[in-house]
């Protein structure tokens, strides 16, 4: 029979190897972020491109050099701007309807919702992208472009709603187990009191899981369907660009070391930022949420 390791020997084994995996992650993370802010600064301080003007410059095309700068035209803000609209109005379509089918799914047909309604959802998120991204092109796009009259169908308004589907699966099953996270006595003691159901669901259930439901709040499918023109949006049918389509399609055209891949890495490093951003907001959501709770 072999001889079983000392309990505290296993405990030093457990916590030497659950560490290293936490330092293995720290240190992906630190790299990624280091390597992406070395070459995107690099724009700016060693190919000279203004900081002022790439931020707020509406004039976007890497293949057309300044004569009078000898830089390409790096004015990213159509991106930002373009790149934002279509994260909020996706979110815009896609919240409500996840949060009111995991409302259904958990507190009125809870039964369905296990069985029938969430296997189903869980199977749209192993969907490619780029099949969603054929559907959008071949539907939305056309029904933008029968219903609106325009030219070609292309912008922001059907790249929203393609990433407002791609994202819903994923939004209902986090929704989903937001409510599912809200414990039982509060359900109980609401009813208790004499509120209806929905009176529950309402000022108790949604309430109480409001954090976790903000922070339920993918590029190719985006790439076809929005025009791909790097240019400022005029309306939300006219084509545009954002930051991660003007990085798919670009990344691969320009050699290292050039100022065009400097300024590409910079949008990469926008990006980032924009992200952490983001990711910011929502644990002060959640935080503030928690506190009000008690």
């Amino acid at each position: 029979m072999a001889k079983q390791m000392p309990k505290r020997n296993l405990e030093k084994v457990g916590f030497g190897v659950t560490g290293a995996c936490v330092a293995l992650v720290t240190l992906l993370v630190l790299a990624l972020i280091v390597m992406v802010a070395q070459k995107g600064l690099s724009t700016f301080f060693k190919d000279g491109v203004d900081l002022v003007g790439f931020f707020t410059g509406t004039d976007w095309s890497l293949a057309n050099i300044d004569p009078e700068t000898g830089l390409p035209q790096t004015g990213a803000l159509p991106l930002i701007v373009t790149s934002f609209a279509v994260t909020l109005l996706s979110t815009a379509i896609a919240l409500p309807i996840a949060i009111g089918s995991a409302i259904f799914a958990v507190e009125i047909r809870p039964d369905f919702g296990k069985k029938i309604f969430q296997p189903l959802v869980e199977l749209l998120v192993g969907i490619p992208s780029v099949v969603f991204g054929l559907i959008g092109f071949h539907v939305v796009v056309a029904a933008c472009k029968a219903i609106f009259g325009t030219q070609t169908g292309m912008g922001i308004l059907p790249g929203a709603v393609v990433l407002a589907i791609m994202i819903l699966p994923t939004v209902t099953t986090l929704s989903m187990d937001a409510l599912r996270a809200v414990p039982d006595g509060y359900r109980q003691g609401s009813l208790a009191l004499g509120y209806t159901r929905w009176q529950t669901i309402r000022h108790v259930v949604i309430k109480s899981a409001m954090p976790s439901l903000m922070t339920a709040g993918e590029t190719l499918a985006v790439r076809m369907v929005i025009g791909g023109a790097e240019v400022m949006p005029l309306s939300l049918l006219s084509p545009a660009s954002t930051i991660t389509t003007t990085l798919t399609t670009s990344m691969a055209i320009y050699a290292d070391g050039s100022v065009q891949k400097d300024v590409l890495w910079s949008l990469g490093l926008l990006l980032m930022g924009m992200s952490l951003i983001f990711i910011l907001i929502i644990h002060m959501i959640g935080k503030k949420g928690a506190k009000s709770r008690g």
